[in-house]
């Protein structure tokens, strides 16, 4: 079993996962880490919620990538949503996230 080191970053009611470990998975570990099928990670990779990191046959993964998964489960989980409903939500959500970046860069210069 794979152990992953996180720190949960508490911002205004949001609970985002900060992966500390720049572990790689293959497709079973990772469906374990996230506590999911592999089935159910596939379809993430489908509806592009997580990117396709495959090589050849297997498929790889990333530390961050674990964050996306439980975003998307939570996403999933609470508002009962299709992969299509989670993977526009989740695109704007980051829009979001980017646009408060450059807003408060802004405000630094």
């Amino acid at each position: 079993m794979t152990t992953i080191q996180y720190k949960e970053n508490f911002s205004q009611g949001f609970i985002p996962s900060e992966i500390m470990d720049d572990h790689q998975f293959d497709l079973s570990h990772f469906a374990e880490a996230c506590g999911q099928s592999p089935e159910w990670v596939i379809q993430l990779m489908e509806h592009g919620i997580l990117p396709n990191r495959s090589r050849n046959t297997s498929y790889h993964f990333i530390g961050e990538d674990v964050t996306r998964a439980q975003r998307a489960y939570r996403l999933q989980r609470d508002f009962d949503a299709s992969f299509s409903a989670v993977a526009m939500m989740l695109d704007l959500i980051d829009e979001v996230q980017q646009l408060r970046r450059e807003v408060k860069h802004l405000h630094f210069k």
